[in-house]
């Protein structure tokens, strides 16, 4: 069911691998428009910085801060709210030149959206590259965050971190998005200090936010919760609400990923951090 975070108040956040905002950008505007998020975060947008449809966004009334590059990856976060020290990428690591980290506040509120690489197969150098993101990504919390502050980690996460996060557990062991290393590394990411705000409202299993686009696997719900939306303590708290909206993989030429947000009551948390 779709929630409005629309009310004083209350925030909604949204991550969705649109996989290319140039294909699924009026389902994006549908979306937008139906589920009201005061704050979107979008991956493998796949477009550079100059051809990101800004002033489409700003017409419906937010603010847009993007990282992109031509065909391949891209990371966008919009909102409803002013986007304050916006960051690009991580301060000393240049990561191949691909575009996968963006972060800026909104209301007090730290929001980091993350494109974690898919890895390709766990033999490759790709799949290296990936734990070496992902590492790099705890650095990066680790040098500039502390759990204690209101901060949001979400995005693309290319991992299904439990069992019942994918279709068949026992098929998927050692496969990509859900090989033992690829979990290790990101629990040591939540360590740091963020709890998953889905979770926290939905414990069964059978709930996916990807389905690849062969072998049916949409129809056949053969699919994985790779798509996160994580929160430091003092925030996760607040969250009222979780889910995916799983219609949107339904639409023609949709994208492989749904959306996924959360609900937060930041009334609650006062006018200042602790």
């Amino acid at each position: 069911m779709i929630s409005s975070g629309s009310e004083e108040g209350v925030m909604k956040i949204a991550t969705w691998n649109v996989n290319s905002i140039r294909v699924r950008l009026q389902a994006v505007l549908d979306w937008m428009e139906q589920a009201g998020p005061d704050i979107l975060c979008l991956q493998e947008t796949k477009v550079t910085d100059e051809q990101f449809p800004v002033a489409v966004f700003e017409a419906m009334g937010y603010q847009v801060a993007v990282s992109g590059q031509k065909t391949y990856n891209g990371v966008a976060i919009i909102s409803r709210y002013d986007l304050e020290d916006v960051l690009v990428g991580f301060p000393d690591y240049a990561a191949e030149g691909q575009k996968r980290l963006l972060a800026a506040t909104v209301s007090q509120v730290r929001v980091v959206n993350a494109y974690i690489p898919n890895g390709a197969a766990p033999d490759s150098e790709k799949f290296v590259y990936k734990l070496e993101f992902i590492d790099q990504l705890r650095n990066y919390l680790q040098e500039l965050h502390v759990p204690e502050e209101w901060l949001i980690l979400t995005g693309d996460f290319n991992i299904a971190p439990e069992a019942r996060d994918v279709y068949d557990a026992e098929a998927m062991e050692g496969a990509i998005g859900f090989h033992p290393k690829e979990r290790t590394a990101l629990k040591t990411l939540r360590h740091w200090g963020l709890e998953d705000t889905f979770r926290k409202h939905h414990i069964e299993d059978g709930l996916y936010s990807w389905w690849d686009y062969r072998a049916g696997a949409f129809r056949r719900d053969m699919g994985l919760r790779i798509d996160h939306i994580w929160a430091t303590p003092p925030l996760a708290v607040s969250s009222t609400a979780s889910g995916m909206d799983k219609e949107q993989r339904s639409l023609s030429k949709p994208s492989d990923h749904i959306p996924v947000w959360t609900v937060f009551d930041i009334s609650s948390l006062g006018k200042s951090q602790t």
